[in-house]
């Protein structure tokens, strides 16, 4: 059986499409019309007009961000009843984390229904790419990421680093430099 190729026949551009000047202009035209037509409509709203209102821009730190119900945000950890620890210290969810940012240690539980139990348990929040995969694939449901937080941001790599008692929500999590400052709990 033999083949034939035909070659494609390019049509050739002009001097007005080599150098897109007609595509600028073209996007220029967009974002301009964007522009004033939602200028207008924020106008009109002001003045008392009911007119549909025009795209509006989250203004951040006095509106926050309004997050949907299955957002993935910050980790935490999750409680028994008698408010110890829900994690198991399986290990599954540092095996499956495809950011290595998770770091258990596993140590023996006083209580003999249980093997063991997390005595650390860190996640670096700065590696984390927030897949959610820790969350599928822990067993005993101690681990979620529905904190609704996504004010993550720090000034130092050891500030992005998360540990047990701060995902328990037992201790708040605060800068290094404020934790130095700041007496022990028990303290007067």
């Amino acid at each position: 059986m033999a083949m034939t190729v035909r070659p494609v026949e390019r049509p050739a551009r002009t001097l007005k499409e080599q150098i897109f000047l007609w595509e600028v202009w073209i996007g220029l035209v967009v974002t301009f019309r964007h522009l004033f037509v939602n200028l207008a409509r924020h106008v009109l709203r002001a003045l008392g007009l009911n007119v549909e209102p025009g795209a509006v821009t989250i203004q951040y730190p006095e509106d926050p961000a309004v997050l949907g119900k299955r957002a993935r945000t910050r980790h935490r950890l999750l409680k028994r009843e008698d408010g110890s620890p829900r994690c198991t210290s399986c290990l599954l969810c540092e095996t499956i984390c495809p950011a290595k940012c998770i770091h258990i240690t596993p140590e023996e539980s006083p209580d003999p229904r249980i093997e063991k139990r997390a005595k650390t348990f860190d996640i670096d929040i700065g590696l984390c790419i927030f897949c959610g995969d820790c969350v599928e694939a822990c067993p005993v449901d101690a681990i979620h990421m529905d904190a609704n937080n996504v004010e993550l941001s720090s000034y130092t790599r050891e500030d992005m680093i998360w540990t047990m008692p701060e995902l328990l929500g037992d201790v708040p999590k605060l800068p290094r430099a404020l934790r130095a400052t700041r007496p022990a709990s028990g303290v007067s």
